[in-house]
């Protein structure tokens, strides 16, 4: 893990990354979309994709394409989905510290901003892949690709203008970003973590908002993002309410 000598109060000099799906929510919301409302070959698809025959951006291009529901069975199952806990007051917390967070996500654009408005928080900024409405049904469009990305949104390109970046994510399209990113926060037990631990990539685990926000609290009295300073401030957090509740 990179040393980056930064004051946490002058946030203007980083900025967040953070996943959507699965992270945000509590489930990806794109699967859950297909499993509801495609034909059951989306998952042959998915498996291709996961054995490293397609790329991702052709996994979504086709299995968007056999979704079958109208724009009132959109809304209604959008309006179910739920937010990972502390979300809310994770963004209350970023925007007091005016902390530059913006939500990259190789999902549907509409999907996240759907969601996103209807709990209050329609001024996030959002990158993702954009879902169409046309006669036959839906497609995808990949405004932020790259050519040599498979990815629907290249997160890294993302990135590229916000460095030092805290990346925030549970799942494959993080892969790429984690590796440049000066701080990863993997959900735990997921494939984010699996892959910074078999990479030997420095990481944080969080189960929820709350723990982001703790961590990112101990980075504001930390004078750099480096990681062993980070453990031992969350390390003395830890054994502090634990005397404190009498444990």
């Amino acid at each position: 893990m990179r040393n980056l000598s930064l004051s946490w109060k002058n946030s203007g000099s980083f900025s967040i990354i953070c996943d959507f799906d699965n992270t945000i929510t509590s489930m990806d919301t794109t699967d859950a979309l297909l499993s509801r409302f495609a034909s059951p070959e989306w998952e042959e698809i998915e498996r291709q994709w996961v054995a490293g025959h397609i790329t991702a951006r052709e996994c979504m291009a086709q299995q968007i394409g056999m979704l079958d529901l109208n724009l009132a069975d959109l809304h209604n199952f959008l309006d179910k989905i739920s937010l990972a806990k502390g979300f809310k007051e994770f963004i209350a917390f970023v925007r007091r510290q005016k902390i530059d967070l913006t939500v990259v996500s190789d999902g549907l654009d509409y999907v996240i901003r759907h969601v996103l408005a209807r709990h209050g928080l329609q001024d996030i900024p959002i990158i993702a892949n954009q879902l169409r409405i046309i006669e036959s049904g839906y497609e995808l469009a990949f405004p932020h690709s790259r050519e040599n990305c498979g990815s629907g949104v290249c997160k890294c390109a993302a990135a590229a203008s916000q460095s030092p970046v805290i990346l925030i994510g549970d799942g494959r399209s993080d892969f790429c970003l984690a590796s440049r990113a000066a701080l990863v926060l993997a959900k735990r037990g997921l494939s984010l973590e699996a892959y910074c631990r078999e990479n030997s990539l420095n990481y944080l685990p969080y189960d929820d908002f709350y723990k982001i926000i703790r961590i990112l609290d101990c980075l504001q009295h930390s004078q750099s993002f480096h990681y062993n300073e980070i453990l031992r401030r969350l390390s003395s957090e830890s054994e502090t309410k634990l005397a404190q509740s009498g444990g």
